[in-house]
């Protein structure tokens, strides 16, 4: 086992003004309010369940169109409806060979190499004034050396996208990492005026040896995010504790191909993906901000 940095930091590090429902972030019953939420998301009774769904698709303008099952009376529950599939063909993959895809739908919240603008190898831009390192990130110094002069992306979710997350590129499972901790919004005001916010909430660290060498997908849980599940493990969040719980997955032989689905969210939150020095370069026009659809060029081998 490696050793695992959980350092959390201090609030408020710059000058940034901070919206009072940050603030509130910092004294709510994090725990408390996902697990309320899980029971809201898992209801099979049709009014709370029609309730949520009718809610969140007309406060967010969910497309069903896009959807294998279109007809919103169709989810038994919440969460089902929250995780649906696509109908096929509503995605399809970069058709260029070296292209990495995007994981995910949402927004571009940062992209970039790591250690700029910083002039400091491993460390991860969040926003203007806040930032962290890979080895926070990962919880583990040794497995984040790789990554130390290489590129990521930060891909955030939010309640009107597919929340399944696939692979950017194809490779083999070494292992999972759950790192226990907050569950802060990762909504754009958050992410400006939350230290370190990335490497202080809950997350899945899912670690794959590919043709080019380590690729980490980081699953990063978010303010009412009551879970999240693998293909090859089920629920891997909640599982709440205070000790980081690694499993390897090397002995498994569990090998996923470029555009497979390897995750979902339920309820909204953030992909970041890190890849290693040299191997690629990111997409031109990928900016802060920027809409993204799963299967979209993230990078290009070099």
């Amino acid at each position: 086992m490696h050793a695992r940095d959980r350092h959390n930091g201090g609030p408020f590090a710059d000058e940034t003004p901070v919206s009072l429902t940050t603030r509130l972030t910092y004294v709510l019953p994090h725990r408390v309010l996902s697990a309320l939420a899980r029971r809201l998301a898992y209801s099979g009774h049709p009014r709370i369940s029609r309730w949520l769904i009718d809610t969140v698709t007309r406060r967010f303008g969910v497309d069903l169109g896009e959807a294998a099952e279109p007809d919103p009376r169709a989810y038994a529950t919440f969460n089902a409806f929250f995780t649906r599939g696509l109908r096929e063909g509503a995605r399809t993959p970069d058709p260029d060979p070296q292209a990495l895809l995007m994981p995910a739908d949402g927004r571009i919240s940062q992209c970039g190499p790591i250690g700029h603008p910083f002039q400091e190898p491993g460390r991860i831009f969040q926003a203007k004034g806040q930032s962290f390192t890979a080895a926070e990130l990962l919880a583990d110094e040794d497995a984040a050396r790789p990554y130390a002069n290489g590129v990521f992306a930060t891909i955030y979710l939010s309640p009107r996208d597919y929340h399944r997350v696939h692979m950017p590129w194809s490779g083999r499972l070494l292992e999972t990492v759950h790192v226990p901790g907050r569950l802060f919004s990762v909504g754009p005001a958050a992410v400006r005026t939350v230290p370190r916010l990335f490497a202080r909430n809950e997350r899945l660290v899912c670690h794959f040896d590919t043709d080019f060498g380590p690729m980490a997908v980081v699953m990063v849980g978010a303010l009412l995010v009551s879970g999240v599940e693998t293909v090859w493990g089920g629920v891997e969040i909640p599982r709440y504790g205070d000790a980081v719980t690694a499993k390897d997955y090397r002995g498994a032989d569990i090998a996923l191909e470029r555009f497979a689905e390897m995750a979902r969210f339920n309820y909204g939150s953030t992909v970041i993906v890190l890849l290693p020095e040299g191997v690629a370069s990111l997409a031109s026009g990928l900016s802060a901000e920027a809409p993204v659809r799963l299967g979209e060029r993230l990078a290009t081998l070099r």
